[in-house]
């Protein structure tokens, strides 16, 4: 079926969240008459309860099935004593690898109207700041060989690349470097890590053949540094899975608040696949406080790219941005002092609401 969006809403807050942003769906879908259709699927803990296992058959196969797949997240202290594979975070990885989704685009960007809840100094940020972290995410050390000696006593994880993994994340991202900035910034550790070495000589020997594209490479700890330092330096980051997890975090908090991060995981075929970057957070779960514009992004991102259809992402990201220019906040985007007296803080459903109600309303 054509425009069929799978969602697979997971744990925690995640089905609070996309909730939200199938409204924000809905409502593209009904302005532009799009048809999309939509359908539920188990992932995670919440599969680990219905049928005994964190990803079942079924679920891969109807995500496959689909154009586009819409993921809440996974996992919580309910699962926190089971074994690896049977851990719902197993089933979001495999679900990454039975669709072959191997580049993730997270774009993070500071919204003028949230430039107070940045945590840097204003003149860091000045001006606006949008970057694009590419991380690949089907290998590196997150697949690679681990395990523990019969004694317990030591445990390895195997960071491992292949030429051809490291490239085709690296035509993404020097793509994507091509219709922006231009700018294009390999990190890695390759004074230590001879699979870094090898990140850095396959991007060399792909930089002559895209001139329109200036490439640059940096060090993990100093990149760290810098994003805090000087972010707007930076354009587009790529990196590999363990590396891009951890600075994507990062650049989220650079923004203001991780509830804003949204990403897209895409392959060479098939489904991509979208997802906030923020965790399960059990905690708020039901309570109607979690932040669901990071899920209503990444919708965003799914119309882009799986749909093709930029007339509804641009309509997302503007709804996004009146609502938050008008002055609804959630509690993790919300301002101190002063500049709290222009702003009301709103839970999840009201801001989804807020969100859908501009979608609906025609736009010059």
């Amino acid at each position: 079926m054509k425009n069929r969006i799978a969602l697979t809403p997971g744990d925690g807050i995640g089905p609070d969240v996309v909730a939200q942003a199938r409204l924000a769906l809905l409502a593209v879908s009904e302005r532009f008459d799009l048809g999309l259709s939509f359908v539920e699927l188990p992932l995670g803990g919440r599969a680990i309860d219905e049928v005994g296992e964190p990803l079942p058959p079924a679920t891969l196969a109807a995500c496959r099935a689909s154009d586009a797949v819409l993921l809440g997240a996974v996992g919580g202290p309910k699962w926190d004593a089971l074994a690896g594979p049977m851990r719902p975070e197993a089933g979001l990885l495999g679900l990454r690898a039975g669709l072959g989704v191997y580049a993730n685009l997270r774009p993070a960007r500071v919204f003028p109207e949230l430039a107070s809840a940045c945590p840097l100094r204003p003149d860091l940020v000045e001006g606006g700041l949008d970057i694009l972290i590419v991380r690949e995410l089907t290998g590196g050390m997150y697949f690679g060989d681990r395990g523990r000696s019969p004694d317990g006593e030591e445990a390895w994880d195997t960071e491992r690349y292949s030429r051809k993994e490291i490239r085709r994340l690296l035509e993404r991202a020097f793509e994507s470097a091509r219709l922006r900035r231009g700018k294009l910034c390999v990190v890695d550790k390759a004074n230590i890590l001879e699979s870094s070495r090898l990140w850095r000589e396959t991007a060399a020997s792909m930089a002559a053949a895209r001139p329109a594209v200036e490439l640059s490479f940096m060090y993990v700890d100093n990149c760290a540094m810098q994003l805090v330092a000087n972010p707007r330096q930076f354009d587009v980051i790529a990196t590999s899975n363990m590396f891009g997890d951890i600075l994507s975090d990062e650049a989220a908090m650079v923004t203001g608040s991780i509830g804003m991060l949204a990403s897209a995981s895409l392959g060479d075929s098939g489904p991509g696949l979208y997802e906030p970057i923020h965790g399960s957070a059990p905690d708020l779960a039901g309570r109607d406080r979690a932040n669901p514009l990071a899920t209503i992004l990444s919708a965003a991102l799914l119309l882009r790219h799986s749909l093709g259809f930029e007339p509804g992402a641009l309509a997302i990201e503007a709804a996004v941005a009146s609502a938050l220019a008008d002055g609804l906040r959630c509690a993790d985007i919300a301002s101190r002092g002063n500049a709290a007296a222009l702003e009301r803080v709103v839970g999840t459903r009201e801001m989804g609401a807020a969100v859908a109600e501009r979608i609906r309303k025609e736009t010059p």
